[in-house]
């Protein structure tokens, strides 16, 4: 897998990943190195690869570069999506034994509904509070990504929970993340829990959550909405 990465890698672009993805000093994604390989080329190679075993698979995953762990990531869900019950269980171990090599939010957003939304489905849920309240920021996006594997299946509860623990986070990354989700809920599962939610923290969530939240809504709704928040910020 890696020499198929690396025959797609174009270098020229590799420093233009980098700041894509905010790996500078102090950045959220600091210290990770990209090779430069488009995504389809990545799903392409992760085809390929459908069939690696868990601990080559896992090899990739620690690796410091950007694109082997996505890719690793790739041939994770599609082996959780075919796998059994004993399988699907040890992806699951696997994905949360190394939650801290899935460190962006092309990482989170790959696999976190696939892998730990889908293995929790038939299960108590409570693995998602308390990746919530991590004070590992990939952990907490983790948790409100993995909640839309059950507004897909228009099931609004676990969404609005999660949301509700992150809605004083005050990472930007955690704001867009519930924000999406929420209008997510908004748009497969429940209007009504959507509206509910806004009406309790419109005036005080973060605006960015509250923009991701409401932007399939009315447009005077959205107003209402946005109107509520700046009056409760002005002195």
């Amino acid at each position: 897998m890696r020499r198929s990465l690396r025959a797609e890698a174009r270098p020229d672009r590799a420093d233009g990943a980098q700041r894509f993805f905010k790996c500078g000093a102090g950045e959220y994604g600091e210290g990770d190195t990209f090779i430069a390989v488009t995504v389809p080329a990545q799903r392409a190679i992760a085809r390929t690869f459908r069939r690696l075993p868990l601990t080559e698979t896992d090899k990739r995953l620690v690796s410091p570069i950007h694109e082997e762990r996505l890719t690793a990531l790739f041939i994770l869900v599609d082996q959780f999506g075919r796998g059994d019950t004993r399988l699907r269980k040890q992806i699951f171990s696997l994905y949360m034994k190394r939650l801290r090599f899935i460190n962006n939010w092309d990482l989170v957003d790959s696999s976190a509904a696939q892998i730990v939304g889908g293995w929790l489905a038939d299960k108590p849920r409570t693995p998602l509070d308390r990746l919530a309240r991590s004070r590992h920021l990939w952990s907490r996006r983790v948790a409100m990504i993995a909640t839309f594997h059950y507004i897909q299946q228009g099931d609004h509860t676990d969404a609005v929970r999660i949301a509700t623990i992150l809605v004083n986070d005050d990472h930007d990354l955690i704001h867009k993340a519930s924000g999406w989700m929420l209008r997510e809920v908004g748009k497969r599962a429940s209007v009504d829990a959507l509206t509910t939610f806004l009406q309790q923290h419109a005036a005080t969530m973060p605006r960015t959550m509250l923009r991701y939240a409401i932007e399939r809504r009315p447009a005077a709704e959205r107003l209402r909405w946005m109107r509520m928040a700046t009056k409760a910020t002005k002195p």
